[in-house]
């Protein structure tokens, strides 16, 4: 969420931030009502928009709201949920293309919903908020990826060297209704807000078959088990689920014990251990297992630091070599699969069925692909990983001009240089350093 609170949602916020904080067993009994205020309701919105979402099965977008009426359309959402009658729509089966060639389900809710749940986003994550161990990095404020990667690289340079990759099958899809409304209504003894976050947890799925017809399935109602990506409210419930074991690992004795330390974004984690990482797995087998939680045993392993290396969050960990003395020093760098995710985007983007483009609008949409992906992989030993973007950037680029002028060696020897592409406005990551201290294996 980029966009900063209304004051008015702020305060309110911060007043449950605090009530939590400074009350850990308190339960709040009037929660719904604030869901619905105006201001919170248009504050959603707000946000909703921002993200820029597709339409879900009732084909509302933005601008048929906009052309509406916003204040109209908020009104009657407000009107529909202070007076009960608010009902979900299905989701939209939506899909995301992984890097293995295998795709995650998403979820889209209706803009009505999408907001509605974003409505009770912004009243409940305070509140639970207060809740999350340190250990637990995704969709908090002030928290990030690049947050958890530093926490990573901490635990390996103060001897945490055996470590856990670990693995789930499908989280969002297997955290199980009933154990997680429990953890819901430790905090929450508002019978409304309670049923309107169950009603979410079982909404029903549309999705085409091949032959163009949508079908509705209910498996999340029916086997009681499954949060949809996609939706504003399932940050919450992934983040409050993954809280049952990070302190049930400690309050198991397992932190203690093997002198290991969890990090966790989202449905990925590592454990970092001074004892034996084999019997730190052995654990989260049994403790996944009583959560009713799927390891995925082709992708979890024990890693031996530094004799090996491990990925988390695109970064590799692991033994690297000082460039300008030789000696190993422990360290974390961009992963192999991200520069060369990147480097096929950028092959796509100059693609040479694309030659009737004008240079600027390429170069324009080149820019902004590899300064994201060079402001997130900005840790650790970068230089070898934006050497090899710019040269793969610097080539495509005057392979495309090739192709666009319709010259071979002409054209070779004019944009033979990777230097005289960048006067032509193309992002050059070339003088930029990680920010992360090196430490000597």
């Amino acid at each position: 969420m980029s966009l900063a609170p209304r004051e008015s949602v702020q305060k309110l916020q911060s007043a449950l931030h605090a009530k939590a904080k400074g009350s850990p067993d308190y339960r709040f009994y009037a929660l719904y009502d604030k869901m619905y205020r105006a201001d919170v309701l248009a504050y959603a919105y707000a946000c909703c928009k921002a993200n820029k979402g597709v339409a879900g099965v009732d084909g509302q977008t933005f601008d048929d709201i906009e052309t509406y009426g916003r204040e109209r359309w908020i009104g009657e959402l407000h009107k529909e949920l202070k007076d009960k009658s608010y009902r979900p729509s299905a989701l939209l089966r939506g899909w995301i293309p992984k890097p293995d060639g295998k795709q995650r389900p998403l979820g889209i809710p209706t803009i009505k919903d999408r907001v509605a749940q974003m409505a009770a986003a912004l009243v409940l994550n305070p509140i639970f908020e207060a809740d999350l161990p340190p250990e637990q990095y995704a969709y908090r404020h002030q928290h990030s990826a690049l947050d958890a990667v530093c926490h990573v690289q901490k635990l390996l340079q103060s001897g945490h060297c055996q470590v856990v990759d670990a693995d789930l099958s499908g989280y969002f899809d297997s955290i199980p209704h009933a154990e997680l409304l429990k953890s819901l209504s430790r905090r929450i003894s508002d019978g409304t807000m309670m049923h309107t976050l169950k009603q979410w947890l079982c909404m029903a799925v549309e999705e085409e078959d091949g032959r163009g017809r949508r079908h509705r399935t209910t498996r999340n109602g029916d086997e009681g088990k499954g949060t949809p990506q996609g939706s504003p409210i399932s940050p919450l419930f992934s983040n409050l689920y993954m809280r049952r074991f990070v302190l049930g690992w400690q309050s198991l004795g397992h932190q203690a014990r093997l002198k290991s330390f969890i990090v966790n974004y989202a449905d990925d984690l590592v454990i970092c251990c001074r004892g034996s990482a084999d019997e730190a797995l052995a654990a989260m087998r049994e403790m996944m297992s009583r959560l009713k939680l799927t390891v995925n045993e082709t992708k979890t392993r024990v890693c031996q630091v530094p004799r090996e290396t491990f990925d988390f969050l695109g970064y590799t960990f692991g033994r690297l070599w000082s460039p300008r003395t030789g000696r190993p020093y422990l360290g974390v760098s961009p992963s192999k699969k991200r520069i060369a995710r990147l480097c096929q985007k950028v092959t796509e983007a100059t693609d040479r069925r694309s030659t009737s483009r004008p240079v600027e609008e390429v170069v324009a949409d080149l820019n902004p692909m590899v300064r994201g992906w060079a402001n997130y992989f900005s840790l650790g030993s970068v230089s070898k990983a934006y050497q090899i973007v710019d040269h793969h950037v610097g080539q495509r680029l005057r392979m495309w001009l090739n192709a666009k002028h319709r010259v071979r060696c002409a054209g070779k020897r004019r944009y033979i240089s990777t230097d005289e592409a960048w006067p032509l406005g193309l992002e050059q990551l070339r003088g930029r350093k990680g920010s992360l201290p090196w430490a000597k294996a």
